[in-house]
């Protein structure tokens, strides 16, 4: 009986949307990414990964959200969506810990930060998601980035898709990839402003808080939703389609950098020029976005969404096996 209550609400959570603050793009934008990868993958790379998303655990659930009346070949693109999310969805799962300090935040702590075991890891390796670069504007001393982060699991990662590992420990990888390719395009993903008043960061904005007509209530939050909104991840599979497919196309030129440390740059630099730029100021704030800033953000943020989409199937493409 215990056992079955604890899978009914560890179902509930996951329909319901992903509790507590979502990482990166919201399911909304992650799914978007995924979607536009999917459409420029190789016949072999799709047929890879619908085989190995089979082994996530989560599987016959995620297929069980798609539209019955879907055909077979977009039932395994919205699969290939929903598993974009996975890494968030572990995060309002209790069977799952939350390692590490700073509410899990930080790798110091955990029992095994980079471990890379496969679907019997229980850590929820909240670190992963992102890279605090540091940045100031008033002189403070910059902190060390803490490891691993999203740029390094991304090499990690990509490594053993193109191995002779085999595949469960694939799938998993494959899991974390489709949203961390994601994660990093995400400008706050790979930034943090340091300070005097903050001398470790703000931690990718989650420290400056808005105050305006439909804004969230943290720059990072407001940076998150700017793909869409909409967590709920049986009910935002065809918005999230449509969406992507209004999106910019991606300059193939910029979507060939296949190196993270390129994809992170590009963040690093979009977050200072861009997501710190004013009327957000100094300090935490509340800031009250302009609609020019609000503009530029999400012009921005699709740009962002489209680039990450073709980079992830380039990436897909050239390193499955």
């Amino acid at each position: 009986m215990i056992q079955k209550s604890c899978a009914l609400f560890v179902t509930l959570v996951i329909v319901a949307g992903v509790a507590g603050p979502v990482y990166g793009w919201g399911n909304f934008g992650h799914m978007m990414v995924a979607a536009v990868a999917y459409q420029h993958l190789t016949p072999h790379a799709k047929a890879r990964v619908n085989t190995l998303l089979r082994l996530n655990p989560r599987y016959p659930e995620w297929w069980g959200w798609v539209p019955a009346n879907a055909s077979k070949a977009d039932k395994d693109m919205m699969v290939f969506m929903i598993a974009a999310t996975w890494p968030d969805q572990i995060k309002g799962d209790p069977a799952y810990t939350s390692d590490g300090s700073e509410n899990g935040n930080r790798p110091d702590g955990s029992p095994d930060p980079s471990a890379n075991r496969g679907y019997d890891d229980m850590l929820m390796h909240k670190y992963w998601h992102f890279v605090d670069q540091p940045f100031t504007r008033d002189g403070t001393a910059l902190p060390p980035i803490p490891t691993p982060n999203v740029q390094e699991r991304i090499a990690l990662f990509r490594g053993v898709l193109n191995s002779t590992s085999a595949d469960p420990l694939k799938s998993y990888d494959l899991s974390w990839l489709l949203h961390l390719v994601g994660d990093v395009h995400q400008p706050l993903h790979c930034a943090t402003r340091v300070s005097r008043a903050a001398p470790h960061g703000d931690s990718g904005g989650n420290s400056v808080k808005l105050d305006c007509a439909g804004c969230a209530p943290k720059l990072h939050a407001f940076w998150d939703d700017l793909p869409g909104t909409g967590e709920t991840l049986g009910t935002v599979l065809k918005p999230a389609i449509k969406a992507a497919k209004k999106l910019p196309a991606a300059n193939p030129t910029v979507a060939a950098k296949s190196d993270a440390r390129d994809w992170v740059a590009e963040s690093f630099q979009a977050a200072q020029q861009t997501a710190y730029r004013p009327p957000v100021m100094d300090g935490n704030g509340p800031f009250a976005l302009t609609s020019a800033y609000k503009r530029s953000a999400r012009k921005l943020a699709q740009q962002r969404v489209a680039l990450a989409g073709a980079r992830l199937a380039n990436l897909l493409n050239a390193e499955l096996k």
